[in-house]
């Protein structure tokens, strides 16, 4: 099939929008979505200190790639790159090697931080404990550090690879548990104390089309799937989403354009930021859940 806009022959058909498009314009789509993205949630402003969680998957390498390439004659920005080492032998070394390349060749400052180093322990030792799923104490520890990180590093925004795919899987899976306090999380432009802000720049591009954009860049990613990858309750909203796209394209698209039709509604209710009396850092309980997760408390005798 030939590109809708020139001549040349398509690498993409976007059956949500029923385009064909070539190499260059498909990027140009994927480039003008982010730019898009930035500028209506006011993303990156004037003087920004910008950290990057980098893990060197396919979602982190695209953004820091993005990033660079939109900003990089912008002399008042700063951008570095974060990448959280969780300890899990025989995945984490081979990402770990693509986000160290990456950032030398761009000259990016790169800031590497481990559970170990932060928490005294691995995930992979945590696990092994079976009192709580991989992903459940993945997720949050690695919050935790991504954030405390960026602090230490005075960063104004935390740069979060996250793509169509997994703001839609959260929207759903937050619907279906009732949380709004987590759908309140999500919104853009919130300020909380002593959480840097997160921006997400991907949240408009299709999972696919970010694997494609780094295929085509020549970018070095990793396809890898973590080994914990299979116990998440995401996998099933996943699986949901997926077959529901394939019947009703763009229904991915719907959910973050519901979701955002109905922010202005969750931005005005106030969510509450407790300082943990554990660690003091911010969460919404008087001990926070990484402190939880670490029975931290129960070390206190509580």
């Amino acid at each position: 099939m030939k590109c809708q806009r020139c001549s040349k022959t398509a690498v993409i058909y976007q059956k949500y929008s029923n385009a064909h498009l070539c190499k260059l314009h498909f990027i140009e789509d994927v480039e003008r979505k982010i730019k898009r993205d930035i500028r209506k949630f006011r993303m990156v402003e004037r003087g920004d200190k910008i950290a990057v969680a980098l893990s060197g998957g396919k979602d982190s390498i695209v953004l820091l790639y993005v990033l660079h390439k939109i900003f990089r004659d912008r002399k008042d920005l700063e951008i570095s790159a974060i990448t959280i080492d969780e300890g899990i032998k025989g995945y984490r070394e081979h990402t770990l090697e693509h986000a160290v390349k990456l950032t030398h060749d761009m000259g990016i400052p790169h800031v590497k931080k481990s559970f170990q180093e932060g928490f005294g322990v691995s995930l992979d030792e945590l696990t092994r404990k079976k009192e709580h799923a991989a992903c459940t104490l993945c997720g949050v520890l690695r919050k935790n550090l991504l954030n405390k990180t960026a602090r230490e590093l005075g960063a104004d925004k935390l740069a979060i690879g996250h793509n169509l795919d997994d703001e839609s899987q959260t929207i759903m899976m937050n619907y279906l548990r009732g949380d709004m306090d987590r759908l309140k999380r999500m919104l853009p432009n919130v300020k909380q104390p002593g959480l840097v802000m997160r921006i997400k720049p991907l949240r408009s591009i299709p999972e696919k089309e970010v694997a494609l954009y780094a295929f085509l860049n020549g970018l070095p990613v990793s396809m890898d799937e973590c080994p914990y990858a299979g116990e998440a309750l995401r996998n099933e909203i996943r699986e949901m989403l997926n077959n529901y796209e394939v019947k009703h394209p763009g229904t991915k698209y719907s959910l973050l354009g519901g979701f955002e039709t109905i922010s202005e509604v969750l931005r005005s209710a106030d969510t509450e930021i407790i300082m943990c009396r554990i660690c003091g850092e911010p969460g919404s309980e008087a001990v926070c859940k990484t402190c939880r997760l670490l029975g931290k408390q129960k070390k206190l005798g509580e």
